[in-house]
């Protein structure tokens, strides 16, 4: 099954070899099966499945070996992440020691995780869940990665940077995955009809804790706040980007960049399957 729009160096934009992935994840095998079709595959609304599915792509990566986290957190797809981190190498173009800096790494580690695999990079990684950060440390722990990354804890929700960036930080680029709603309310709805839709009643292709889905007047609201303390922190970072879900809020934080003293602002178009995002990015 080959995913349409995937970054040219993606490991999966030619699709998914099941007997590699099955020996890579052995849990992934009953879940495999052929479709009306005839194409091998598995089922998508089956959140099991989904879950062992990505477990065995990551695996299949260089340095990962290990990726246990509860069901409760967000399973990241793997290559719509991986597709972040090409993009990301693109923008910075240079080859070289980079650092990072990821905010919301979230139980799953996943953008570090990724990005030591795929370049190498060093990164620190935060999160305001003391629950999650102690999953992701024993992740990092279980592929022997602590001396590429480390996790800082934020301890005000409405911070992003502050409390974070401390003096001597220089950073070759921060990257975000923002939460998408304003409520878990509406986290909630929006799982019920995404569950729905996959004809699948279980309340759950997509799990996910309060501070992965959710944050107090949404990805709006996070965003703008996001590049308002971006230019309080300016010289500690070459660029500040994000992944942007809603397209009608690109305008409104390219408005606002110029008006922080911005220098630059780009949107870079990504595309997984039917499902199409993009980056944001900015430096001042």
């Amino acid at each position: 099954m080959k995913e349409k729009g995937l970054h040219p160096k993606n490991n999966f934009k030619n699709g998914y070899n099941f007997d590699e992935l099955i020996v890579k994840n052995p849990a992934l095998k009953e879940f495999v099966a052929k479709n009306e079709f005839g194409t091998v595959t598995i089922d998508f609304s089956n959140p099991e499945g989904v879950r062992e599915l990505n477990k065995a792509l990551i695996c299949s990566l260089d340095k990962i070996s290990n990726w246990n986290f509860p069901k409760e957190n967000l399973c990241p797809p793997i290559p719509g992440r991986l597709d972040y981190i090409h993009y990301l190498a693109d923008l910075l173009s240079f080859k070289g020691e980079a650092k990072i800096l990821d905010i919301g790494t979230g139980a799953t580690c996943i953008y570090p995780l990724l990005g030591v695999s795929a370049y190498d990079w060093n990164f620190v990684a935060t999160d305001i869940d003391l629950d999650s950060l102690d999953i992701a440390q024993d992740i990092i722990d279980d592929n022997k990665l602590r001396g590429k990354i480390e996790l800082r804890q934020q301890l005000k929700e409405e911070n992003i940077l502050k409390g974070i960036i401390v003096d001597g930080d220089s950073f070759t680029a921060v990257m975000c995955n923002p939460p998408f709603y304003k409520s878990a309310e509406e986290a909630q709805g929006a799982n019920g009809r995404k569950s729905k839709n996959l004809g699948n009643n279980a309340v759950r292709n997509f799990a996910g804790n309060n501070n992965e889905l959710w944050y107090i007047g949404g990805e709006k609201a996070f965003l703008h706040n996001y590049l308002y303390e971006s230019s309080l922190y300016r010289t500690s970072s070459k660029w500040f980007t994000s992944l942007v879900s809603k397209k009608d809020n690109v305008k409104s934080l390219e408005k606002s960049s110029k008006k922080l003293g911005a220098t630059e602002f780009k949107v870079i178009p990504m595309q997984q399957g039917n499902k199409v995002t993009r980056i944001v990015a900015w430096k001042f």
